[in-house]
């Protein structure tokens, strides 16, 4: 009888389609439809989730200039050109004392990981995202490269909201919840490989600590915690070498996009009912 062959929807290795469980990687299931779907959608040699993140954010973007109107700086300063307004900022979600505070705004958090201040902005957070995550992706799979990504960015945000930080937004502390996942990883794993990964992304620590002393407006605490919220995520999720992915890492990765989506909609929607 003919035995057919599927790539695991996980490990991409070649197995047998009537295997109860992947023999390289232990995912259950590997032959079943919705998980080959999963697999095309979030394939990480693909770089979908990333794609897809950077989509939303410029998508986020445009749409704040879009709310902004008239009001859209066109300032001298190269980091403020094209600048959504204040209004449209929060409205969609920016973070600080403020929002949460005032404003009552308690997803902050959450949204202001999409929202950008200038086109400036938005090109840097993008490029770090690109260069990042295929990083994270193959060492973490694409599942805890979101929740890392997510959460981590909240907890960046927390940081600086505990810090007394009036007004801030930006996708740097999800960025920078990638670079701390990638130190805890290269730290964890040593070996030459490891060490080089550790050695080349502290590079990028030490560039923000400059960058952001040096250039005024910077949230170096959303930078900080955000550094140390992908450490404590990567500790407590483990990367492939150490911890396979389960069903628990796909739950709360698709978690963690449901409730970033109802956040970045929750400002239109208090706007509009409320």
């Amino acid at each position: 009888m003919e035995r057919k062959s599927i790539l695991c929807p996980n490990c991409r290795k070649l197995i047998n389609t009537d295997e109860p469980t992947c023999p390289f990687c232990g995912m259950s299931k590997p032959a079943s439809q919705w998980k080959a779907v999963t697999s095309r959608l979030m394939s990480p040699s693909s770089g979908n989730i990333i794609q897809y993140i950077l989509y939303l954010n410029i998508f986020i973007y445009v749409l704040s200039l879009l709310l902004s109107m008239s009001q859209i700086g066109m300032s001298s300063n190269p980091f403020r050109f094209l600048s959504p307004s204040i209004g449209a900022l929060q409205l969609l979600g920016a973070s600080g004392t403020i929002p949460i505070d005032y404003y009552h705004r308690w997803w902050a958090p959450i949204s202001a990981n999409y929202l950008h201040g200038g086109i400036l902005h938005i090109f840097f957070n993008m490029m770090a995202l690109r260069q990042l995550g295929p990083t994270v992706i193959q060492e973490y799979g694409a599942n805890r490269m979101i929740i890392i990504y997510t959460l981590g960015g909240v907890i960046g945000f927390l940081f600086s909201y505990m810090a007394g930080t009036p007004f801030t937004l930006g996708a740097s502390a999800a960025v920078c919840s990638l670079i701390g996942s990638i130190l805890y990883y290269g730290k964890s794993r040593g070996g030459a490989y490891g060490q080089a990964l550790y050695k080349e992304v502290f590079g990028w620590v030490i560039g923000l600590g400059i960058f952001g002393f040096v250039v005024p407006g910077i949230d170096n605490w959303a930078h900080g915690g955000g550094i140390l919220g992908g450490i404590l995520i990567g500790y407590i999720l483990g990367y492939r070498e150490k911890k396979r992915d389960s069903l628990s890492h796909s739950i709360l990765a698709a978690a963690c996009i449901v409730i970033t989506l109802i956040s970045l909609s929750l400002g239109i929607i208090t706007r509009v009912f409320l």
